[in-house]
């Protein structure tokens, strides 16, 4: 069986750095995609169906959910979105890379689905109390939605020792790095031990 994993599954709390390291990594490997997530929320100017959003009614979304063809999903202010699983088996039966930025419960969904294939990375602050300083640093947030994101922070980072690599976000050239280096193995197919880095 192949070492590679065509899945690149990225998961952090908010304001940890996890787009930043979603970003490099598509920058880095060319021939890695980020992964097109489905949502009945109506198309917006300027975006394209299957390069933004598959963007699907709401019948069509009940629909892959009622033939299981959703790895995972979730309704957000009136909208449901989530992974086609159908898209995620082909993209890996072409031997794309694919990277994901998912919360934790995607995260292990997608394991769950494609076991073989996946490999979860989460991406953590040095501290609850440092990552409070990102959110109001970021001036973007009301005081209550700062404490409902930490609170959302504490339960994720009380699964990340369920993910093969937990990269703690103290610099984020050493972070960028290391992660570029992980992806490297897993792509070129020679991986190392699996392993945990805290940084």
């Amino acid at each position: 069986m192949s070492s590679r994993k065509h899945l690149i599954v990225l998961s952090a709390p908010s304001g940890a750095g996890k787009t930043t390291v979603a970003r490099h990594l598509l920058a880095t490997f060319p021939e890695m995609k980020f992964s097109v997530s489905a949502t009945t929320r109506s198309l917006r100017t300027g975006e394209v169906h299957g390069r933004d959003y598959f963007f699907l009614t709401r019948e069509d979304f009940r629909r892959k959910i009622e033939e299981g063809d959703l790895v995972e999903y979730e309704e957000i202010f009136g909208n449901y979105y989530g992974t086609i699983k159908s898209f995620v088996a082909e993209s890996i039966a072409r031997g794309e890379f694919v990277i994901f930025d998912v919360d934790v419960k995607g995260a292990l969904s997608l394991r769950a689905a494609f076991p073989d294939d996946t490999l979860l990375m989460f991406v953590a602050p040095p501290s609850l109390e440092v990552l409070e300083q990102r959110l109001r640093s970021r001036h973007t947030e009301t005081d209550v939605q700062i404490l409902t994101r930490l609170a959302r922070a504490e339960m994720e980072m009380a699964h990340q020792e369920m993910f093969d690599v937990v990269l703690v976000n103290t610099d984020l050239d050493i972070t960028l790095s290391t992660a570029e280096s992980i992806v490297r193995e897993h792509v070129e197919g020679a991986p190392q031990q699996p392993s945990l880095f805290v940084e």
